[in-house]
């Protein structure tokens, strides 16, 4: 049932010098902005027809009249001292409130589509829980049928044991696998996507 289905998508409010640090060591303050302003706009993209209730959740404060059209999305601040106690206090407000099948993206992935976010659903079907690996070893979708604490505790969020420890936790459960794709930290993951090639000559500013 669709009003079972709930989406998170985690965000960063988009501020010069605030967003994509790794991307703008290399391309600068201005262009890093952006890239994430592209890769935003491309989430609206892929999310904004999806048949479900999809949330919002600002890094540092809730913007009314943005990308994010409020009678598409419901609109909330991030909770908690580090990226897994936020995605927790997310997913735990969402079983709360009765949703049964919750999945959680983040804005920074180019290489994502509308159709592999309900495919991620489907998954749910007949599975406990859904994971997309990210190529850099963390995961850029998390998706699960109940509340399961332990994937969100204990992590160095940002490095390459994210996606193993996590598969640790889950061990002897139900798991979907999607294909393994592509986020956006570093120049290097989007010199060769034709979007974005504008935005290289600014590199050395």
């Amino acid at each position: 049932m669709k009003e079972k289905n709930l989406l998170l998508i985690f965000t960063r409010n988009p501020e010069l010098g605030k967003c994509k640090t790794r991307l703008a060591a290399t391309i600068g303050d201005h262009a890093a902005l952006e890239v994430y302003q592209t890769l935003l706009n491309h989430t609206v993209s892929i999310t904004k027809d999806l048949d479900i209730t999809k949330e919002v959740h600002y890094s540092v404060k809730v913007r009314e009249n943005d990308i994010w059209d409020n009678h598409i999305y419901h609109k909330k601040q991030q909770d908690g001292e580090d990226l897994g106690q936020r995605m927790k206090n997310a997913f735990q407000n969402g079983f709360t409130n009765g949703y049964t099948n919750i999945i959680i993206i983040g804005s920074d992935m180019y290489d994502l589509n509308q159709e592999d976010i309900e495919n991620a659903f489907r998954a749910l079907q007949d599975h406990e829980y859904v994971i997309g690996p990210a190529m850099d070893g963390g995961y850029y979708l998390l998706g699960m049928k109940r509340m399961t604490s332990e994937v969100f505790e204990n992590k160095a969020w940002g490095t390459e044991t994210v996606l193993q420890n996590t598969l640790n936790d889950l061990q002897q459960t139900n798991i979907k696998l999607l294909e393994e794709r592509n986020d956006i930290d570093y120049y290097e993951d989007i010199k060769d996507i034709s979007a974005f090639q504008h935005l290289l000559s600014y590199q050395n500013d």
